[in-house]
């Protein structure tokens, strides 16, 4: 017995000794210790573990771009670059992924070399946030998610919450309009699904780069390649206690809400301080006050110095990497930036990527899912088209009544209008429609149609009615057209980019006019708009039913038809106000940078009144409220009753009511819930804080309880009392308004805070 125990011994002893001089035998392969790949810590401990193996060169690589070289002959890019927006080398012995950064805030933009498909095309933000429904957001972002993981990339560059303050902004379209709890909680439940994925979220532009900063003629599309444009040289300038309230209150949320993984910070400066180097926005605000554990990025040659930007909260820096490179690293020699500076920045980049999964989940490419990804599209489409206008009922079409259908305009013969710049997504299927470079002139030219057909879904909807396609071009064409069907559907569009604001808020071209000439000849004239902003409209009058579609998407031919034939119910509410003119606006006519160039102010005198907020202070009635919305069916809403009737503001105010559907169809209502404060806290007459989305068969009520919490990320029953710099509540009586827009309300009661002060 004691013989084998001694023999155990000496073998174990052996086995050591064996694996001991393997060790230092050249050649054999060993496997590095690396204690920060035990998924049972925390991100925050593996990333800290992970550090001290660091060099600083080791440091400073991660802070900075490197997608090229340049070698004789020009740029080129690196190899390990997959060619999508961004390219991070990593450090493979330290299991350090490379990051592959892709554009994807409607679907994944730039495969780049590393995939050679095409990817889905996602409905505009507008037309997301129009459902007003958190999980059809997830599903949006869970496509963004799947598709930028598939095509090899690891963090993806959507998440644009910039508030609407000016309907004209080039960027409305990839943003999700002008409240800021609506915007933060729709883009919160799509940021969350995204990296739900593994794949690292953005959120942006911060902050207040609010619109393109007034490029909107053509020559200043041209001279955008050789100066910079608008958004480079304008200071948005807004007072600190409105900037908490609107504009970063939706980053507020949309933060704090995700747990998103990255925020990138805006070209445009704030009250004069560049975005990127701001130190109140970046180390103040966002990484005190809301505790951001993410990192900041720059915008793409938004970095404007080297020991002020890093100083200021800037954790990393895009395209040229003129300042976080080779002169970060000096500064740190020279003990202008402090070395726990440096390892702040790499502690907040790899403890995303570890929280994330994305390092533990490495992309794998792969064919996306394109039929079930293009399906996801269609329903977030359905969801957020509005209908505007229905007189008599002329919505939904009836198949087997209606004969012939004239269909009018913008190329609806085979594609849907999307938007330009960054966010464009080259489309599964390609672009249906080719047009010469200068009819689009514009840097982020040409114009992409998505590959969906409404002429052939309104086909597949009558197939037993005549329906014909009339390009638009010529008015007596199409009205001769229109004259001789029962229905005309004109499809009419306004094109808008990243680069530029719009120079008004008119349809494209003679739009209207083609409208006013259909609908002279035509009673049931149907116009369906594929916009990214608001439009006037001066045919209202004459047209029988308008649907909003927004940028409609991969299969938004598909989702128009089944709104225009009540396959599915419209439920689709404004998260945008529609002007009736300019005039209406804070500033009528845009601010521009001065001849020849240089900075210039936009000065939001407005403060707390965007949108909705404004129209209503200045009792200025517009074209369509903020939140309004038509239906097949109708509802009715009874029996509010608030609770408790008085609070000391720490408690959890329950709204609750029937809300009925009385007509004959199944339909959807988003019942929304406002609260005006007391005069004493000078807000605005009422501003949102709850809401619910509910299906309803016919006949049936259903209570409904909206919860107003005055400890939720949102602040509610708050107020930025800049005295004290930070939220507060007021006593007095407050009013709470229930209704189906922010200008149709239908119940209205009172609640009293009564709030202890220490």
């Amino acid at each position: 017995m004691n013989e084998s125990i001694n023999i155990f011994k000496i073998s174990g002893l052996l086995t050591l000794l064996a694996f001991t001089l393997m060790a230092y035998i050249p050649g054999v392969a060993q496997e590095p210790q690396r204690p920060w790949m035990n998924t049972s810590l925390s991100p925050g401990v593996r990333a800290d573990l992970l550090i001290k193996q660091m060099t600083l060169e080791q440091k400073i690589q991660l802070l900075h771009e490197s997608s090229a070289v340049y070698k004789r002959g020009g740029w080129q890019y690196v190899p390990a670059a997959l060619g999508g927006d961004g390219y991070v080398p990593g450090i493979a012995p330290l299991g350090i992924p490379d990051l592959q950064l892709v554009g994807a805030g409607l679907g994944v933009t730039n495969s780049g070399r590393g995939y050679k498909g095409r990817s889905t095309a996602l409905p505009s933000s507008l037309a997301e946030t129009a459902s007003w429904d958190p999980k059809v957001a997830a599903e949006f972002g869970t496509v963004i998610g799947k598709e930028t993981r598939d095509e090899g990339f690891n963090v993806s560059l959507g998440g644009g919450i910039d508030l609407a303050r000016d309907p004209r902004g080039g960027r409305n379209f990839e943003y999700h309009g002008e409240d800021p709890i609506l915007a933060g909680t729709i883009i919160a439940s799509e940021l969350r699904a995204i990296q739900a994925q593994h794949v690292v979220a953005t959120i942006k532009h911060y902050a207040l780069n609010d619109q393109e900063a007034g490029r909107t003629q053509w020559l200043s599309s041209i001279l955008h390649v050789i100066q910079p444009s608008g958004r480079f040289l304008v200071s948005a300038n807004l007072d600190v206690r409105s900037m908490r309230e609107t504009d970063l209150l939706a980053f507020e949320i949309g933060i704090k809400e995700s747990g998103v993984g990255a925020v990138m910070c805006a070209y445009n400066r704030v009250n004069g301080v560049y975005s990127c180097q701001n130190s109140y926005l970046l180390n103040d605000v966002l990484k005190k006050d809301w505790d951001f554990k993410g990192w900041v990025m720059s915008d793409w040659g938004a970095t404007h110095s080297t020991v002020k930007a890093a100083l200021s909260g800037l954790d990393q820096e895009f395209y040229a990497s003129r300042y976080f490179s080779w002169r970060l690293k000096k500064a740190v020699n020279e003990n202008l930036v402090p070395m726990s500076r440096i390892d702040n920045m790499d502690h907040r980049i790899l403890r995303t990527l570890f929280a994330v999964g994305a390092i533990d989940h490495p992309p794998v490419v792969k064919p996306i899912d394109a039929r079930a990804d293009a399906l996801v599209a269609q329903h977030v489409e359905e969801q957020g088209i509005v209908l505007l206008k229905n007189t008599g009922n002329q919505l939904p079409l009836n198949p087997s009544s209606v004969h012939s259908i004239a269909v009018v305009g913008s190329h609806a013969d085979v594609g849907v209008l999307s938007g330009g710049g960054s966010s464009q997504v080259d489309p599964v299927g390609g672009n249906a429609v080719s047009l010469p470079l200068t009819s689009t002139p514009h840097i982020y030219a040409p114009k992409v149609w998505d590959p969906s057909s409404p002429l052939k879904a309104v086909q597949a909807m009558a197939p037993n009615a005549v329906v014909k396609y009339n390009v638009g071009t010529d008015f007596a064409s199409a009205a001769k057209l229109a004259a001789a069907s029962d229905i005309a559907i004109v499809f009419a569009n306004q094109w808008s980019t990243e680069g530029a604001d719009l120079p008004n808020l008119d349809l494209s071209g003679d739009e209207n006019q083609l409208i006013e000439q259909v609908a002279a000849v035509n009673p049931h004239t149907i116009v369906v708009l594929e916009t990214g902003d608001p439009v006037l409209m001066p045919w209202l009058d004459r047209v029988s039913a308008v649907l909003e579609s927004w940028y409609p998407g991969q299969r938004g031919g598909e989702a128009i038809a089944n709104i225009l034939f009540g396959v599915v119910d419209p439920s689709g509410k404004l998260p945008i106000t529609f002007p009736r003119s300019e005039s209406q606006l804070p500033r009528p006519r845009l601010p521009m940078p001065p001849p020849g160039g240089g900075y210039f102010d936009i000065n939001y005198f407005e403060g707390l009144k965007v949108g909705y907020k404004w129209y209503e202070a200045n009792k200025i009635q517009p074209l369509f409220p903020f939140g309004y919305g038509l239906s097949y069916t109708n509802f009715s809403f009874s029996g509010l009753q608030i609770t408790p009737t008085l609070t000391d503001g720490s408690q959890s105010i329950q709204v609750s009511f029937d809300l009925k559907n009385d007509g004959a169809r199944d339909g959807a209502e988003v019942a929304q819930v406002y609260l005006g404060f007391p005069a004493v806290v000078g807000e605005p007459p009422k501003r949102l804080v709850g809401w619910a989305k509910l299906d309803l068969p016919p006949g049936k009520t259903r209570r409904v309880t909206v919860t107003i919490d005055p400890k939720s990320v949102a602040h509610p029953l708050s107020f930025w009392n800049f005295s004290v710099d930070h939220w507060d509540i007021a006593n007095g009586v407050y009013t709470v308004y229930v209704g189906d827009s922010s200008a149709d309300i239908h119940l209205t009661g009172t609640i009293e805070v009564r709030h202890p002060r220490s």
